[in-house]
Parts: structure tokens; C-alpha cells; sequence
């Protein structure tokens, strides 16, 4: 299979799994995914069954709907099979982000983990699931690889604040193997996370984050690690993920990912 072949697979991956929880709308050449019941919520992108031309036009109609139903005007694609969104996205009015889109090639040695400190799959049950759920929350808030002073009280107080719905929800996608959850924990619980979701033997690894105060400790490839490893025993035949920049890219690589295609994404320039 060569690596156009893989990023269709990709491509259509990502179209399927929000229709587990969402009603897709046909908006043109684009597809908006409307969530159904709590939880996160998903995003508009170009249509797989129907590869139509995408103008500015087509983008304003579902930020339109989208405001209509009080959820984000977001977008997400893979620049090599819809390449004209970008600019539609544009002329629009959003902001463009461009991210390395890596595949796992061969999964190298577990990484290196501090002392004190295990990696492990979370359970349904787990009663730090709201912790461990917190902690991408704080990363993401932070942004980069660089070491800061949030850590478990950031985490924390993120995690009073969790709508049960959400939890309820994470509990069930658990529970049934749509999600997995993995965790590298210390003494004070929790200190990076990350995900991952499987459908039709491809899996993506998403949300990992370290705690500003536990980075440069290698948590986060850990947990990559872990997550990657699972998802093979499991039968994925693909693997793939998102990084943030190409600095974070190659720390993902260093566990066996190579670089692939470009995903993308497009918000309000005040989102």
C-alpha cells in the first residue's frame, strides 16, 4: 500500500468515527458532524463520498450553521485529499493551521520513564479517571514542549470542574473499547495522558499531554508508547497521529513514526 493509498484510509477514518455520536449534514462538498447526547464536539470537513469542488462560499454555509447550533466553527482535513480548502478556509474569514500527520512505521523500545513512575492503561472504573482526563486540558493550555510551573494543582482544580455527562460518556467509550486511555502517573497521580480510537483495524492517537511542571522527562512518548503498543495487540493496521508542530514530530518519531501527509485545521481568528 503505498502512502497515498494509507492517508485515503486515514482520510476516511476520520469521517466514520463522528458518525458513532453525531449526525452527519451535507453542506455541499462539505460535511458537518453534529453531536448527539454530551460530550466534546466534532468538526466539518470536505466529503468522502463525493469529491466536489470547495469555494469560500461553501465554508461561510457552515460557519452559518454551525453558529445556528451554538457549536464551534471548526474544521479539520488532510490537506492532501481536499488540497483547495486551505484557501477556501481563507477567503472565508478562518485561521489555517498546517500539522505534520505521522504514521506508525515499526514501534521501537519502550521508552524510559523516571523513577516513581509507571505507565498504564486506564480502566472504566478507575477512580483517577477524572485526574488522568484533566491533564491534556492543562497541557494544551500551555502550549509546547518547554518546562512551566502547572502541574497537579492546575490539574486539579481542571478536574472539579468536569461535567459528569463528559465523564459518563469517556466511562462508556471505555467500556466498550471505542477509546482507550493511557496514563503515566507518579506519586501525586497523574502526570501525562493521552488517547486513542479504533475503528476498521485503524487507530488515532490523540490528546497526548504532559503537565507543564513533568515535561522533558519523556512521559510523553511513554504514554505514546503504551497507547501504540495497545492498538497493535488489538489488530490496528494503521496507526497515526497529529503533532502539534515539527518539533514534536520528532519526538514522536524517535518511537517510529514517519511523517506522511499534513493535517489540517480552521477556526475563527478569535477561537
Amino acid at each position: 500500500m503505498n502512502d497515498y493509498e494509507v492517508i485515503e484510509r486515514i482520510d476516511a477514518f476520520c469521517d466514520a468515527v463522528p458518525r458513532q455520536r453525531a449526525r452527519a449534514e451535507m453542506i455541499g462538498p462539505l460535511v458537518l458532524f453534529v453531536p448527539v447526547g454530551p460530550g466534546w464536539p466534532y468538526y466539518a470537513r470536505a466529503r468522502v463520498d463525493e469529491r466536489l469542488p470547495i469555494g469560500a462560499a461553501d465554508v461561510r454555509s457552515v460557519r452559518a450553521r454551525q453558529r445556528e447550533l451554538l457549536i464551534p466553527e471548526s474544521f479539520e482535513w488532510i490537506g492532501q485529499t481536499a488540497p483547495e480548502m486551505a484557501a477556501a478556509a481563507l477567503e472565508a474569514g478562518l485561521r489555517v493551521h498546517a500539522h505534520p500527520l505521522l504514521v506508525l512505521d515499526a514501534l521501537t523500545a519502550v521508552p524510559e520513564v523516571p523513577p516513581r513512575v509507571s505507565v498504564r492503561l486506564v480502566a472504566p472504573s478507575d477512580p483517577e479517571l477524572d485526574l488522568v482526563w484533566a491533564v491534556p486540558g492543562v497541557a494544551f493550555a500551555h502550549p509546547g514542549t518547554e518546562i512551566g510551573e502547572a502541574g497537579v494543582t492546575e490539574r486539579d482544580k481542571l478536574a472539579a470542574g468536569h461535567d459528569g455527562g463528559t465523564i459518563e460518556m469517556l466511562r462508556d467509550r471505555l467500556r466498550s473499547g471505542r477509546s482507550v486511555l493511557a496514563t503515566a502517573s507518579g506519586p501525586n497521580g497523574p502526570l501525562a495522558a493521552g488517547s486513542y480510537q479504533l475503528a476498521t483495524g485503524i487507530a488515532e492517537i490523540t490528546g497526548v499531554g504532559v503537565l507543564p511542571a513533568s515535561r522533558r522527562r519523556g512521559l510523553g512518548a511513554a504514554v505514546t508508547h503504551a497507547l501504540a503498543f495497545d492498538a497493535l495487540q488489538r489488530g490496528a493496521r494503521t496507526i497515526f497521529l497529529s503533532a502539534t508542530d515539527p518539533t514534536v514530530a520528532r519526538i514522536y518519531a524517535r518511537l517510529g513514526f514517519r511523517e506522511i501527509g499534513t493535517a489540517m485545521i480552521a477556526e475563527p481568528p478569535d477561537g
